[in-house]
């Protein structure tokens, strides 16, 4: 740029004292000069005129062509030489023309070509922004179209068209499902900043001396879960608890804090796999869905062998939100009117029973549904989704819970082609979330650019989405809440093809289907739109999440009405 060839700050001070102002001389700038106004020294109307030559001299002008003052004198005035200068002294003040210059400067353009390139951006967009041409932004925006227009200048009309096309692809491309372009956010800014701020907070440095165990709650193939609290930071001694002392620690007042611990199975085979996997998932899933999944603190190493722990082995923590699945609630005889409270704040009037109940199996639904679709936006299959899997808040969040069998299909974590995790009585027929001779993940880069593709030709997400019709069908009808009873069923409608209705026709027992019938039966339909083969329903297939949330059974959003108008009651 020109405003380069201008001798520094430093030298034209020391060469043209007379010009500075007191303030500037006494207290000088290392990048400013502040100059007189007018000339009240001794050959300061020289020293102006030497300061124009030097000028033109740095910007490769003839010195001889000097400004004319206005007696014609071939002498500059301090007013000719501001007169000569880009800006115009009567508009505005100094330091509002001073900063236009600088981002001018900045921009790499003079005064006349940066108002040309905002008189390029379409006054509707400035009006809708409430901007002024004038402004830095709008220049801003100007300049970055003109420069735009010249990088395309060499192209013809169809080029350019071609160009935007591509760019247009490849922004949506970048964006599709499962999300190249978060993914990539989340993998290289988000994630080392978690792993940051986990450091500093401590949760990247638990202990087992931490924490205290209480109660087991319940256990799977590769852990055991327990109600636990944290160790206070007064330097109490706390026993260790054991007996009746663990089923107490929830009301124990010395203890603020609650927990819930998983012991990752020491000497089972897959265990530490699964649990090093369910880390990994429950910070990712924190990250890009926290709302679905309960608050995971972290995780520790045992460091000695005492009660429940073993030294070397693994433990997770959660923050406790709820000690009661949707399967701990199913198995009372109180189902579904058992979770009236929880999800509507109260209990409901003005409905029947069954209509109550109906209003809570679709409250349920439409969290889990929900949940699964955001989780399936960033590329994530739970691939275990039932009812002990599934939380109960107690402010009535279902909340999502072990995720050791998940995979992450943006990047091929923990996806091994001829492998499957499932539970029979959950799993969709075609057993895998992707089809068997689908090829071994390519290294995470090159498998994040080729995900959208992967997803679109696949829908692996439709493997969660059979389970939760299963789920659906086990809180609307009695029978199927048996582990007997769902066994019967999975083995009928497994020789009915997965066609809901035809094991309705064939099945000996009769299933009572007053919940699913409710509302000219839109929850039926809904069921037999999620319980079917995979590309199902007249080419349709089975539903994905978002468009099972758009399926009439929901849009009549009667459990939504019930719990604001709840709401709005207690409020009162």
């Amino acid at each position: 740029m020109a405003a380069s060839l201008i001798p520094p700050a430093a030298t034209l001070a020391k060469n043209y004292p007379t010009l500075l102002h007191p303030f500037g001389a006494n207290k000088p700038h290392p990048q400013r000069l502040i100059f007189r106004c007018g000339a009240t020294s001794e050959g300061a109307d020289d020293a102006w005129g030497s300061f124009l030559d030097e000028l033109k001299s740095s910007l490769q002008v003839d010195p001889s062509d000097t400004v004319a003052g206005a007696a014609g004198s071939t002498t500059p005035t301090p007013d000719d030489l501001v007169t000569a200068l880009p800006l115009d002294p009567s508009v505005g003040d100094t330091t509002t023309n001073a900063a236009a210059a600088a981002v001018n400067d900045l921009l790499g353009m003079d005064a006349s070509s940066s108002d040309a390139a905002a008189a390029g951006v379409p006054d509707g967009l400035l009006s809708a922004l409430h901007l002024d041409a004038s402004s830095p932004a709008a220049r801003a925006a100007g300049v970055a179209l003109a420069r735009l227009d010249a990088l395309t200048a060499g192209l013809s009309d169809a080029q350019r068209w071609a160009l935007v096309g591509f760019l247009g692809v490849a922004w949506l491309y970048l964006t599709a499902r499962p999300g190249v372009l978060s993914g990539a956010v989340d993998a290289y800014v988000l994630a080392p900043l978690q792993r940051a701020l986990d450091t500093v907070l401590g949760r990247r440095s638990l202990k087992m001396s931490d924490f205290v165990l209480g109660e087991r709650i319940g256990e799977g193939s590769f852990g055991v879960v327990f109600f636990g609290a944290v160790v206070p930071k007064n330097g109490a001694v706390i026993e260790e608890r054991s007996g009746r002392a663990r089923t107490t620690l929830q009301n124990d007042d010395r203890y603020k804090e609650k927990v819930i611990l998983k012991k990752i199975k020491v000497g089972t085979v897959g265990a530490k796999e699964c649990g090093d996997y369910e880390e990994w998932f429950n910070y990712r899933v924190a990250r890009a869905a926290p709302e679905t999944c309960a608050e995971f603190l972290g995780s520790f190493v045992a460091d000695k062998t005492k009660s429940e722990f073993v030294k070397g082995g693994k433990w997770l923590v959660w923050k406790f939100e709820g000690d009661r699945t949707l399967a701990n609630y199913m198995g009372d005889r109180g189902f579904p009117s058992n979770l009236e409270q929880l999800m509507f704040g109260r209990a409901l009037r003005g409905v029947g029973t069954l209509e109550r109940d109906a209003l809570v199996v679709k409250q349920v639904m439409r969290q889990l549904v929900t949940s699964l679709k955001r989780i399936h936006g960033t590329g994530i299959v739970h691939r275990d989704i039932k009812p002990s899997n599934l939380v109960i808040t107690r402010r009535g969040q279902v909340k999502l819970i072990d995720f050791g069998a998940a995979t992450d299909l943006r990047i091929g974590k923990n996806y091994v082609p001829d492998r499957t995790l499932l539970d029979p009585d959950y799993c969709p027929p075609e057993l895998y979330v992707l089809p068997e001779e689908t090829p071994v993940p390519p290294p995470a880069p090159i498998a994040a650019i080729l995900s959208p593709i992967l997803w679109q030709l696949n829908n692996p997400d439709l493997f969660d989405m059979y389970s939760a019709g299963i789920v659906l069908m086990q809180m609307a009808i009695p029978t199927l809440r048996t582990q007997t009873g769902l066994k019967n069923f999975n083995a009928e409608l497994r020789s009915a093809g997965y066609d809901l209705n035809r094991w309705r026709q064939s099945t000996r027992r009769r299933p009572d289907l007053q919940i699913l019938e409710l509302d000219s039966g839109r929850g039926w339909d809904l069921a037999t739109k999620l319980i079917s083969q995979r590309d199902a329903n007249g080419g349709g297939g089975r539903l994905s999440a978002a468009a099972a949330l758009r399926h009439p059974y929901f849009l009549l959003g009667g459990d939504q009405a019930a719990s604001v108008l709840s709401k709005l009651s207690l409020s009162k």
